[in-house]
């Protein structure tokens, strides 16, 4: 089998999802014996000091017969997700006017943050 030949099929079927910094990969693939699998791919950018940049990646392997678990039990988890905490998202890192609990309460209470400041004696500890 020629290098072609085995590009074709590695290549079967491919989405991609870019999220911010990460990207996911999802694609099916073939067995030795010609039978298909998923695999799941997150390549995450990092930068580094001098500015160049690296990608660390993370696959997983999901085969047939673990499909229907896999999809029952990914499932379940996301719909818990949004069901305890709902679908937007409350990250910093994604939501530039998100505001964590300790802003919040120090504007509010601003003059009273002062005053129950403690002064700290490190021979102390």
């Amino acid at each position: 089998m020629n290098s072609n030949d085995m590009m074709e099929k590695e290549e079967i079927f491919s989405k991609v999802l870019r999220a911010g910094r990460r990207t996911y990969f999802f694609d099916v693939r073939a067995t030795k014996a010609d039978d298909y699998y998923l695999t799941i791919t997150e390549s995450k950018k990092f930068t580094n000091d001098d500015g160049s940049f690296h990608y660390k990646k993370h696959k997983i392997y999901i085969y047939k017969e673990d499909f229907s678990e896999f999809k029952e039990i990914l499932a379940e988890m996301t719909d818990y997700i949004i069901s305890e905490k709902g679908d937007e998202v409350i990250s910093e890192r994604h939501q530039k006017d998100f505001k964590k609990e300790y802003d919040e309460k120090t504007s509010d209470n601003q003059d009273k943050s002062v005053e129950s400041f403690t002064d700290i004696d490190f021979d102390d500890i």
